[in-house]
């Protein structure tokens, strides 16, 4: 059984930092692609930035240069360091695994973390 365990959200003034975590755990042997997404009250979820196995990251134009996420294969942990935050980070965060060897068993979907709350203060 995959489970995604998050920690770190909180609450943060604008301008201050916040580091998110997500442990996966379940017998992992790989995870292809680890990420975030997050989705505020009224609005759709949306994919704030994702890594794949190989390094490889992308990230929503709103959190370029603020953000930065990486992983932990050998923990199966990713991360999502925030800096400079705006008020209109504020929202659930979800943790994010697709494609995962878990035991004997490969699993071609998605997963999800509980989700975290991150509120900034203006």
């Amino acid at each position: 059984q995959v489970q995604l365990v998050e920690s770190g959200g909180g609450l943060v003034q604008a301008g201050g930092s916040l580091r998110l975590s997500c442990a996966v755990s379940g017998s992992i042997f790989s995870i292809n692609t680890m990420g975030w997404y997050r989705q505020a009250p009224g609005k759709q979820r949306e994919l704030v930035a994702a890594v794949s196995s190989g390094g490889s990251t992308n990230y929503a134009d709103s959190v370029k240069g603020r953000f930065t996420i990486s992983r932990d294969n050998a923990k199966n942990t990713v991360y999502l360091q925030m800096n400079s935050l705006k008020p209109e980070d504020t929202a659930v965060y979800y943790c994010n695994v697709d494609r995962v060897h878990s035991g004997s068993y490969y699993y071609a979907r998605a997963f999800w973390g509980q989700g975290t709350q991150v509120t900034v203060s203006s």
